[in-house]
């Protein structure tokens, strides 16, 4: 069996970003993709969100992502990610899906070894870029399985006309949760309800503050610590497309979580109950990184600790699409630096 010098996870943009750095720097590797068409999460996405709505999509190394317009993102990114992947003669296979990955001592050394449903590969490094979009979070609450109504979380969110004529309540403090009142507020009624109140921004988020919040994000991870997204540190902003909604008084009237999940509403910590036909949870991803689990990469603060993009307790393994680099930015950056640190290591291995 042959072995690797590396083994990429995940061909969204970090995946990508990595692969491409790879190939550059000669280093003999594949790359792993669970999906069966390129996109990453991107193809997944809604089909109301356009490039208009979305943040704002990185350029890839010597590839120009697409600039904003009304085309769907689910089919301009997936596109551009496809047509990338050619242009590059990236090494992606798809679809495979890994279960874990474990280590093995050989006569020529320790490998890690990647194990899927139909085979395994053997390397000397890995770069795990498999994000979060597999990994939705709902947090439990008491009667949450026997409310009657619908539930939806971001990953499957059905689109703006599923919700007309139903009374809509979304959960969540980031920004997903202000896109989707942003969009439905218009076209039904809608509550809003939050653990914390949220944080607005009425500043211009500048090249600095940016920097500055990705600090603060790569700070947890360096301690250990379970990451959190960058726009937990940013703050909210409303865009021209939610300025109908804010008329409409959809982010004014934010309320505190409820205290428990009633079959055909919620009841408030006051004891009243709110009618609602559907719970729309947009309360964000956990870090799809279950896989790794065997390689014991965890701190005893949860969290996977990084030294850039190397995870302390292998370094071995690179973390990219994880905390700070769970960005489009941050994403593509760290692509190349854990490139970098595989090529460094490689080296110290030869000798």
């Amino acid at each position: 069996m042959r072995t690797l010098d590396s083994l990429v996870i995940g061909a969204g943009q970090a995946g990508l970003s990595a692969s491409f750095h790879l190939k550059r720097l000669g280093i003999d590797h594949i790359v792993l993709d669970a999906d069966s068409a390129p996109g990453g999460a991107w193809q997944h996405r809604w089909d109301s969100l356009s490039m208009e709505d979305v943040h704002g999509v990185a350029n890839l190394p010597d590839g120009n992502a697409p600039g904003r317009s009304r085309a769907r993102a689910n089919h301009a990114v997936p596109e551009f990610f496809g047509s990338y992947e050619q242009a590059h003669d990236l090494p992606v296979l798809r679809p495979v899906i890994v279960d874990r990955v474990t280590e093995e001592t050989l006569q020529h050394g320790q490998l890690l070894v990647v194990h899927t449903a139909e085979r395994r590969w053997h390397t000397r490094t890995l770069v795990n870029a498999t994000g979060t979009w597999n990994r939705p979070f709902v947090p439990h609450y008491p009667g949450i399985e026997d409310f009657a109504g619908e539930q939806f979380h971001t990953h499957g969110y059905p689109g703006r006309d599923h919700f007309r004529g139903k009374r809509l309540l979304v959960v969540g403090g980031g920004a997903s949760a202000v896109q989707f009142l942003g969009e439905l507020a218009p076209v039904t009624d809608t509550l809003w309800a939050t653990r914390r109140p949220p944080v607005w921004r009425e500043d211009d988020f500048d090249p600095d503050a940016g920097r500055a919040a990705v600090a603060m994000v790569e700070d947890r991870v360096r301690r250990g610590l379970p990451p959190k997204s960058v726009v937990s540190v940013t703050g909210l902003a409303l865009r021209p497309q939610e300025r109908e909604a804010e008329r409409r008084g959809a982010y004014a009237d934010r309320r505190p979580m409820f205290a428990r999940i009633e079959p055909h509403g919620v009841r408030w910590a006051s004891g009243k109950d709110e009618p609602v036909d559907a719970i729309l949870w947009a309360t964000g991803f956990r870090p799809a990184t279950g896989h790794l689990a065997p390689l014991r990469l965890r701190s005893a603060a949860g969290g996977i600790q990084l030294d850039g993009t190397t995870a302390v307790a292998d370094e071995r393994v690179q973390m990219v699409g994880y905390g700070p680099s769970a960005s489009t930015i941050g994403a593509n950056r760290a692509g190349r630096t854990a490139a970098v640190a595989v090529s460094r290591l490689l080296e110290d291995i030869a000798a």
